[in-house]
């Protein structure tokens, strides 16, 4: 009598998961060395571990970060923790997507918070979710990254942790960024030799420590050019879209008004192109614009914007990279990536206003 019962899933079409022994297997190896591989653990030459990963390429083969943590006894989540006005902003996105790559070469996953920098229990807040989530390490960006009592904790608690764009160097620690005040020299600069002598500069949050290094860098470039330091040409912006919409009606409402404005972050920049609209301004013919990133607003608003590139991506590959090799104060350094001027239709020699 034929059988009426559904067939077994061994049976079925359904293809089955890759596991850790179909790699073994195609990459001619033991289990132990495609855990010891995938885990991102020393002892494996380079010929093997390219074996091992050619496999699992091939095979999709994604492991389960939990699982891996019970074997291993450490776990393959890394935090990225960041203020709320910056959770949305071209910077944190394109942090994001290096970090994400970098964490998928080594099967690690990313776990993305927005915090209140100002909230009074910030400390308690990133001790739960590290102790929750039982994180291999955290980055820490600005202005995160100088809150003295969160860092005291974390070293407290013995996190691995790496800090983005700090303020200031602290002994022990590892960080990641590009000379902003020198980037922002290099673009006050390039508009003082297109001929510009009234400058706007609208600057990011005062507690950040990128945006007062940049501050600095504008400044520094004026008193270099014998040019003097105009208060009302410095504005207050926040490194969001909106505050580059406000900050660029108060410098463009001015009855003398720059013939040049530099703005701290692309997302102010490109909001200043579009309230340059708004006073029937020609861009780059009657208003040169200027931002910092080369993120990707740069590219996609029309005149694409001038703007001093830092790699982004690369800053957050390294920051990944250096917390799945496990810092330790001994090996703390800082990790000082070159910038970029990249010119583009935005900017001129000044015209008639």
């Amino acid at each position: 009598m034929k059988s009426n019962r559904p067939k077994s899933r061994e049976n079925s079409d359904t293809p089955k998961p890759v596991n850790i022994y179909d790699v073994a297997k195609r990459a001619n190896v033991s289990i132990k060395t495609v855990s010891r591989v995938v885990n991102g653990l020393p002892n494996v030459s380079t010929a093997t571990r390219t074996r091992v990963m050619e496999a699992v390429d091939a095979l999709s083969y994604r492991p389960n970060p939990f699982a891996r943590g019970l074997a291993s006894e450490q776990s393959f989540l890394i935090g990225l923790l960041c203020d709320l006005p910056a959770a949305g902003s071209g910077y944190m996105a394109a942090l994001q997507m290096g970090m994400l790559a970098r964490c998928r070469k080594d099967g690690y996953h990313l776990i993305v918070e927005s915090l209140d920098a100002e909230n009074p229990n910030l400390v308690q807040v990133v001790q739960a979710l590290v102790a929750t989530s039982n994180l291999h390490g955290v980055i820490l960006t600005s202005p995160l990254c100088d809150v003295r009592e969160l860092i005291e904790a974390l070293k407290a608690s013995h996190t691995p942790f790496v800090r983005i764009a700090p303020d200031k160097p602290l002994a022990g620690l590892v960080d990641v960024r590009i000379d902003d005040r020198k980037a922002a020299y290099d673009m006050t600069s390039y508009l003082v030799g297109l001929g510009h002598r009234r400058i706007g500069f609208i600057k990011g949050p005062a507690d950040h420590g990128d945006a007062n290094a940049r501050l600095d860098g504008y400044c520094k470039a004026l008193a270099q050019a014998g040019m003097p330091f105009i208060e009302e040409l410095c504005v207050q912006g926040l490194f969001t879209y909106q505050s580059g919409l406000d900050a660029g009606e108060r410098l463009l409402s001015l009855k003398k008004r720059p013939t040049a404005i530099f703005a701290g972050n692309d997302d102010m920049a490109a909001a200043v192109l579009a309230t340059s609209q708004r006073f029937n301004l020609k861009i780059p013919q009657q208003l040169s614009v200027a931002g910092f990133d080369d993120s990707l607003v740069a590219q996609v608003v029309w005149p694409r914007l001038t703007t001093c590139r830092q790699p982004i991506e690369e800053m957050a590959k390294v920051a990944v990279s250096i917390l799945i090799q496990r810092p330790t104060e001994d090996g703390a350094s800082e990790r000082l990536l070159d910038h970029e001027l990249v010119v583009r239709e935005s900017t001129a020699p000044p015209g008639v206003l």
